[in-house]
């Protein structure tokens, strides 16, 4: 594992004095690579933590571009970066920060075709993304390509953080659940409204992205008590927080006793936006 120069000494002392992180702790953030799937409200706090805390790769994944109503949230942008791709500007976000860290850019919407590549070359992955259909993709993903997920979706003034990573077993020899074990398939299409038809409480969404960049420190580091097979639920309405725990479910279709999901061929349709052409 690469050591740390003076620099990165100086920058991350408050890592090197913790003594649950250390100098041992800081290069295995140094050496991990993250992907996170969105530069919008949810990856903007994730990528801007992420970079400040030296992960040594992060990887970004967003075909759209920065819009003037993205920033009441998306904090990673500036105004002077409207209209330019997300993955650039947020970039360029990450090395105003910290420009010891690599930043790899994918201006490419995540589909069927390439989500596994993609994916495979990542240690672990942050899901930032807006829309049922990508978020049961790169779940499913995540499950074939056996690489921990740290999940996490908005309300309007509430937010939901996990970690799958059912390659691995808890406690009793059962698989962690997945997505599927929740929910075992997404909502219909237009039954259950975005954040562009019902709004979102920008400082929610910061909420929430920081407890996912936490996570995945927590991931790398093997630190406390992981997520995996808990949900943790934030009201911000009611100043609250909530942690149910979640189980594998044998009935679901993707990691249960009798599959039915062996690939992610279910996710190609000329009408899925998560299965768009490259």
């Amino acid at each position: 594992m690469a050591s740390l120069t003076a620099e990165e000494v100086q920058r991350y002392k408050r890592h090197l004095v913790l003594r649950d992180v250390g100098a041992p702790g800081q290069q295995k953030l140094k050496a991990a690579r993250v992907l996170v799937i969105g530069a919008g409200g949810l990856g903007s706090p994730v990528i801007t933590y992420l970079a400040a805390a030296g992960i040594g790769t992060i990887g970004i994944v967003d075909d759209d571009r920065v819009s003037i109503d993205n920033l009441q949230r998306q904090i990673a942008h500036r105004t002077e970066d409207a209209d330019r791709l997300k993955v650039e500007s947020a970039r360029d976000a990450v090395h105003r920060i910290n420009p010891l860290v690599t930043v790899e850019i994918h201006a490419e919407r995540i589909n069927a075709s390439n989500a596994i590549a993609l994916i495979s070359r990542y240690d672990i992955v942050a899901d930032g993304s807006d829309n049922f259909a990508t978020r049961y993709l790169v779940a499913d993903a995540c499950y074939f390509a056996k690489r921990p997920l740290v999940y996490a979706t908005l309300g309007s003034f509430d937010g939901y953080v996990s970690t799958f990573k059912p390659h691995e077993t808890d406690g009793e020899g059962n698989p962690y659940p997945t997505l599927r074990c929740i929910f075992p398939e997404a909502p219909p299409a237009g039954l259950v409204a975005n954040c562009e038809e019902v709004g979102v409480l920008g400082p929610v969404a910061g909420v929430i992205g920081t407890l996912q960049a936490t996570e995945i420190v927590k991931e790398i580091l093997g630190l406390g008590e992981s997520l995996a097979g808990r949900l943790l639920i934030y009201d911000a309405l009611a100043a609250r927080f909530e942690v149910v725990a979640i189980a594998w479910d044998p009935d679901n279709p993707l990691s249960g006793q009798h599959p039915t999901i062996v690939d992610l061929s279910l996710h190609c349709s000329s009408t899925n936006p998560a299965c768009a052409a490259e």
